[in-house]
This record gives structure tokens, C-alpha cells and sequence, in this order.
């Protein structure tokens, strides 16, 4: 009976950690969402994925607007820096109420979200070879896109990797 049961415990371990495992080679996440779908990043370069409808902003002198650039490592990877005006990282209301101008970026590789990001700099170890997107979005504390006039506050840069 005990070695029965000592099979049964090890067959739950290495079938629940396979099925982890397979679940997070196909994007998706313990949260229901599967990130590999294309689907929910829409067919334009916005990636509307977001848990909320979107935080528009006015356009003005005090809207947010976004840089980026990607630099590649001396050492190994990338190093991708993110540059917003008037909006301030803040992870500390993370999924908590909008503020405006506040909350956090997406980074996206190919199309796929790779990442959070609460930060103005942000280590990519490995890109894919052949010519790479890397586009950067700026999200409300909800995890909702923010536009300024309906337009997302996004920026991009390709790069050729070889």
C-alpha cells in the first residue's frame, strides 16, 4: 500500500510539473491567459491587450509620450532603455486605480509580450536572429493601454540580429 502510494505522490509531482511546464512553453498563465495568441494583441501594432478599456488622455504639453532605445550589451543580450515624459513608473499601485500619467510599460518582442516592466531600463538576454521588433507600450496602474487622443503611447525600434 505505502509503495502505492509513494507512486501516486511522484506521479502527481511530475504530471503537474510537466503540465507547468507545458503550459508556459505555450504562453500561458496561471491567470487564464495565454499570452502566445495573437489574437489578443489585435492586428495592429497597438497590442490592445489589456484587462480594461483603454485610459485616454487629452493631448497637451502634459501628455505622456514615449521613447525607447535598444543597445546591445558589451557582455551578452540587449539593453533596452525607456524613456516617458509625464508619467512616473509606479508599481507600488499596480493593479490598483488609474492615475493619471502613472502605471507601468509592456515590452513586446515580435509581437509577444515578453515582459512588465516598472523601470527605465530593462536586460534582454537573447533575441531572436533576423530582424527584430521591439516595441515598448505605457499601461495605467489597471493594466489598461493609455492613448493620448485614442492614439496608444507606444514606441518601436527594429533591430537586425545575427
Amino acid at each position: 500500500m505505502s509503495r502505492s502510494l509513494a507512486l501516486f505522490a511522484i506521479g502527481l509531482v511530475f504530471g503537474g510539473g510537466a503540465g507547468f511546464l507545458f503550459a508556459a512553453a505555450n504562453g500561458v498563465t496561471l491567470d487564464g491567459h495565454d499570452h502566445s495568441d495573437p489574437s489578443h494583441h489585435g492586428a495592429t501594432a497597438s497590442h490592445d491587450h489589456s484587462h480594461a478599456a483603454a485610459v485616454n488622455l487629452p493631448a497637451g504639453e502634459n501628455a505622456p509620450g514615449l521613447e525607447i532605445e535598444l543597445l546591445k550589451d558589451p557582455m551578452s543580450g540587449w539593453n533596452l532603455h525607456v524613456m516617458p515624459r509625464n508619467f512616473r513608473f509606479s508599481p507600488e499601485n499596480a493593479s490598483l486605480e488609474d492615475k493619471p500619467g502613472e502605471g507601468h510599460a509592456h515590452v513586446y518582442v515580435n509581437g509577444t509580450k515578453l515582459a512588465r516592466l516598472y523601470g527605465n531600463w530593462m536586460h534582454i538576454p537573447d533575441l531572436p536572429k533576423g530582424a527584430v521588433e521591439v516595441e515598448v507600450s505605457l499601461n495605467a496602474n489597471s493594466h489598461s493601454p493609455l492613448t493620448v487622443d485614442n492614439v496608444p503611447v507606444s514606441a518601436s525600434v527594429t533591430v537586425q540580429v545575427d
